[in-house]
């Protein structure tokens, strides 16, 4: 481990915290450092801005979710269950990709690289399509893009309910159920249901 690694790591973790719950804008560079046990000066050496601070804090989020969770073209409903999970586990990637949204890009793809992070997803997704196992009078994206919405029926971006870890296992169970049933029976080719 590199000198300073520490500090960073703390720096990204109370970070993570700080914008999930105040976003972009409302994040106070003091408090982040205070609660990484570090100081201002510490955070823009290795950042150089809040708005780099963020870019790196949303970043590892996403990677972190992408290797979580990785999809299975072949069994799309288990993919959104799985997704509902990791929301339940860390709703913070939820909320920073909600502020993203609010404050950074709010139309189009969330994040600059985004064909990069879907380029395997999609493969896989066409890869089932040609295999006639997920229904082909839909692009690869528009799978994808509606298995993640599905998902997030419960999610923090949720603007009807969200769900909380705490929830009784029985209503996870039936949001789980809802959740498969829903993209298996949109994604389903005709012949194979």
């Amino acid at each position: 481990m590199k000198p300073g690694d520490a500090t960073r790591a703390r720096i990204l973790a109370a970070a993570t915290s700080e914008f999930a719950q105040f976003g972009i804008a409302g994040a106070r560079v003091d408090r982040i450092a205070a609660n990484a046990r570090a100081n201002k000066a510490q955070l823009y050496t290795f950042f150089g801005s809040k708005d780099s601070l963020f870019e790196a804090v949303f970043a590892a989020s996403l990677d972190g979710i992408v290797n979580a969770v990785p999809i299975d073209a072949t069994d799309l409903p288990g993919y959104a269950v799985r997704l509902y999970n990791e929301y339940l586990e860390n709703p913070e990637l939820v909320r920073l990709a909600t502020w993203a949204r609010l404050e950074r890009r709010p139309t189009g793809h969330l994040t600059a690289n985004a064909d990069d992070l879907d380029a395997s997803k999609l493969a896989s997704i066409q890869r089932a399509q040609d295999a006639g196992q997920v229904d082909s009078s839909f692009t690869p994206f528009e799978v994808l893009t509606t298995v993640i919405a599905i998902s997030m029926t419960w999610s923090p971006a949720s603007t009807t309910f969200t769900a909380a870890k705490s929830d009784e296992p029985s209503d996870h169970d039936r949001r789980r159920l809802v959740i498969s049933t829903i993209v298996r029976r949109s994604f389903t080719p005709q012949a194979a249901e």
